[in-house]
This record gives C-alpha cells, sequence and structure tokens, in this order.
C-alpha cells in the first residue's frame, strides 16, 4: 500500500451541495450523486434499522448470531452497490470486520448490535445529509427564481399564486 492509498480520501461539501474531493479541486459533485441507487439504499436501510429494533429485546443463540452477522455483511455489500466511489471508501474504512477466531464461533450480542447500530447511524447521517443538501438546493433556486422575477421589466413582483403583487408597478395600472 503506497503512501496516497493508506492517506483517508476527504470531501469536502460546498454551500450549494457540490462536493469537492480535497485533492482535486476541479471537480464538482452533487452529494445526491454520491447514491446511484437511492431506492435500494432506503430499502435496505429501512430493513437494517427494523432488524436492529428487533434484535435489541431478544437475546440470541449461536445460530442467530451467525445469521445476523450474515445479514450484516451481505447488506454491507449490497449497499455498496448503490454508492458512488467515495462514499464506499468511507463505508469500509467505518465499518470493522467481526473478529472470527478459529472455531468459527459467531459475534456476540454485544458486538452484532454495535455494528448494526453503527450501521444504521451511519445511514441516517447520509439520508440527512441528502435532505440537508437537497433544501439547500431548494433554497438557492427559490433565490434565483425571486431575482429572476425582480429583473422583469418594470419590477413585477409576483406571488407563488402568479397573481401581480397589487403595490408593484407594471405596464398596467
Amino acid at each position: 500500500m503506497n503512501a496516497e492509498e493508506s492517506t483517508p480520501h476527504i470531501v469536502v461539501v460546498g454551500s450549494q451541495g457540490g462536493i469537492h474531493p480535497k485533492d482535486d479541486g476541479n471537480e464538482e459533485r452533487s452529494v445526491t450523486d454520491l447514491v446511484e441507487q437511492p431506492a435500494k439504499v432506503m430499502r435496505i436501510g429501512s430493513m437494517i434499522r427494523q432488524l436492529l429494533e428487533e434484535v435489541r429485546a431478544a437475546p440470541l443463540d449461536e445460530a442467530s448470531r451467525k445469521r445476523l452477522k450474515d445479514i450484516h455483511r451481505s447488506s454491507i455489500k449490497e449497499l455498496e452497490d448503490g454508492l458512488a466511489p467515495e462514499l464506499v471508501e468511507e463505508l469500509e474504512r467505518l465499518s470493522l470486520p467481526f473478529t472470527d477466531d478459529e472455531h468459527g464461533t459467531p459475534p456476540s450480542d454485544a458486538e452484532l448490535r454495535v455494528a448494526h447500530a453503527q450501521l444504521v447511524g451511519w445511514l441516517e447521517g447520509l439520508f440527512h445529509g441528502i435532505q440537508t443538501t437537497l433544501f439547500a438546493q431548494q433554497m438557492a433556486a427559490r433565490a434565483q427564481l425571486e431575482n429572476m422575477r425582480r429583473a422583469l421589466p418594470g419590477g413585477m413582483a409576483v406571488h407563488q399564486e402568479g397573481q401581480q403583487h397589487p403595490s408593484s408597478s407594471g405596464p398596467y395600472l
């Protein structure tokens, strides 16, 4: 592994929701572009959240712990298929593998619950980031539209309903 591969990939989110890779400031991608298959990521996130809620209260035997370990691994693999490389790298850094011993003993209840909670937290952070980006983009578009309305001949101000504001001066009285 060379020095470049061992350095974490840093992504900076701009005020308009664009991302700028720290090492290459020329490329800008929308944060929403990082989730290539949003429906798939949302389904997996919902499944993992529900699974975590179900296993919190129940004691887990060896077979169920082994099954949960397999579900966790396959969920991460499926998530990676729906994410851009930047997010795949982040997910791989944050989701630590389970400790396997030579006897094939499944992870403990606590280890499974921590791993699932970590994954749910990461997904919720991802969803909140996307929502924040969409809101910022919506606000920027609204401001741009308002600026365009102000630039109309006669300075017409138009309400959201599409009616001319009574106090605005237009070509007709």
